[in-house]
């Protein structure tokens, strides 16, 4: 019984195997028009910032326990200062960028400390590399001036300056293209199995025995008169 359940189901796929591969196209062709033509590509620049004291990146004298707690405790405090409206709009100032407000350009702005590290990454997204670039540097050089003004330390030093992206970090054709087909193949999926259950035809003997639990003993097959011999052609006419 397993294998004929199996065989069937193989056989209702396969009969509608040209609507699968319509549906599983047109979802391809939906998918590269929304990975090239809707999608707007956002670059991403990054910088990096080391918590350390000016003692230890000079070499003068060694690190203690004490200023790695003291760098420990201080990160989750400066993200946040990053993040902060002061930050943000003196960013906008020095670098004159009409039509950010500092809501808007905290939402761009994201701020993560590298896994058992001391080292904060400063990520920026904007449509402009350039823009996404010097707003990351910036904000790196105005948090690191307004940490020694409220701090009186000399604390944060930048590892890596923010580079320009030639690459949009939220476009990935290959990827989108497989979600988009993956999609497609399982509606496919589904229009076969609502179309196979409203489907209430006859195909076969075996759906006769089973609508009625009756055993056929004879079937009538079709044919086409004209495929029939001549011999029984002229029978027929008589």
């Amino acid at each position: 019984m397993e294998e004929l359940d199996l065989k069937e189901i193989f056989t209702m796929f396969w009969t509608r195997m040209a609507y699968i591969i319509l549906i599983v196209l047109i979802f391809v062709i939906i998918g590269v028009c929304y990975s090239y033509f809707y999608v707007t590509p956002a670059y991403k620049s990054y910088t990096t910032l080391l918590l350390a004291t000016e003692a230890t990146t000079t070499g003068t004298q060694t690190i203690t326990s004490s200023d790695i707690t003291l760098n420990n405790n201080l990160i989750a405090t400066y993200s946040d200062l990053i993040q902060s409206k002061t930050v943000l709009r003196e960013v906008i100032q020095n670098l004159g960028l009409r039509g950010i407000s500092e809501e808007n350009l905290k939402n761009r702005v994201s701020v993560s400390q590298r896994k058992s590290t001391q080292v904060i990454e400063i990520d920026v997204v904007d449509k402009d590399p350039y823009q996404a670039k010097i707003i990351a540097n910036e904000l790196a050089k105005v948090f690191t001036a307004k940490v020694a003004g409220i701090y009186n330390i000399n604390n944060v030093h930048v590892v890596d300056q923010a580079e320009e992206e030639r690459i949009p970090y939220n476009i990935n054709h290959i990827k989108d293209i497989a979600i988009f087909s993956f999609i497609g193949l399982i509606v496919a999926c589904i229009y076969v199995l609502i179309a196979n259950m409203l489907d209430t035809t006859v195909k076969s003997k075996e759906d006769v025995e089973k609508k009625v639990g009756l055993t056929v003993l004879v079937s009538i097959p079709t044919c086409n008169f004209d495929d029939l011999p001549k011999a029984m052609k002229k029978g027929g006419r008589r």
